[in-house]
């Protein structure tokens, strides 16, 4: 990249901050300003200042653009063998010493991972009691986690007989039944910058760090870890090994899940 359209992105880094909340500096520049430009071009906006002045005053735009920026791709119960752990070995071990259990689902995007969640402990832990938070830094994925109404694509990983118990069918979809709806809260929340609950006995953020500098993810995982009680446990994405984070008191129980000592 020349340096004048280095010193163009930076600007609109930080143009776009107050607007959005969302401080690009913690992300990877080369990654983030490719996706950027890709969405400029597609959408005939030649400049970076051309582009914030349109962002500003087109709210279509805006949240066309802060959804593709934070990358919301989910399904229900994806990688399914991480599930199988999650039932068989996390679940079983987290409720042998505490119930209700405390879960989370950070950048959860339209709550198919919360929901996941819930339907996993109604369906093999129907006695134990427990709460599920999910958040996400895009309001619009939040209004269709609270909605609950889902796309055929949605479902690529779900057993059938879930979808049978759980949902209800639509002309639009399926429905996600209220008593699943009723386990989980949604509420908006930046990881980078917001202060975090504390006493998680489980804590899911997968596929959200992927774009972060290595600074950023070293700050989220350290407050995670604040976040968990002694314990707890953090499940990562398929991608994001803590390697060389033992410093922060956490170690492997499998993989891609994380241990509070």
């Amino acid at each position: 990249m020349s340096t004048s359209i280095s010193n163009t992105y930076e600007d609109f880094v930080k143009g776009f901050h107050p607007k959005s909340g969302l401080d690009l500096k913690f992300y990877k520049q080369n990654q983030m300003q490719r996706r950027i430009l890709s969405f400029m071009n597609s959408h005939g906006h030649p400049t970076y200042p051309e582009f914030l002045k349109a962002l500003n005053v087109d709210p279509v735009l805006y949240d066309a653009f802060f959804k593709h920026l934070t990358i919301n791709v989910s399904q229900f119960f994806r990688d399914a063998t991480q599930w199988k752990t999650l039932r068989e070995t996390i679940f079983p071990l987290l409720l042998q010493n505490k119930t209700p259990l405390k879960l989370w689902s950070a950048g959860c995007s339209s709550g198919q991972e919360p929901y996941s969640l819930a339907m996993t402990m109604m369906e093999y832990f129907a006695m134990a009691k427990f709460s599920i938070l999910g958040t996400d830094i895009d309001v619009n994925v939040l209004r269709q986690a609270k909605e609950g109404l889902y796309k055929q694509n949605d479902f690529a990983s779900t057993p059938p007989e879930f979808l049978q118990k759980y949902f209800t069918p639509s002309d639009n979809g399926h429905q996600i039944k209220d008593s699943v709806k009723r386990q989980v809260s949604f509420q908006p929340q930046n990881l980078l910058t917001d202060r975090f609950q504390t006493s998680f006995d489980f804590i899911a953020c997968r596929n959200v760090v992927i774009y972060f500098t290595e600074e950023a993810k070293e700050m989220l995982y350290k407050k995670f870890t604040d976040s968990l009680r002694p314990g707890g446990i953090l499940f990562t994405g398929s991608t994001e090994h803590l390697f060389g984070l033992n410093h922060l008191g956490l170690k492997p129980v499998s993989s891609f899940f994380y241990q509070k000592q």
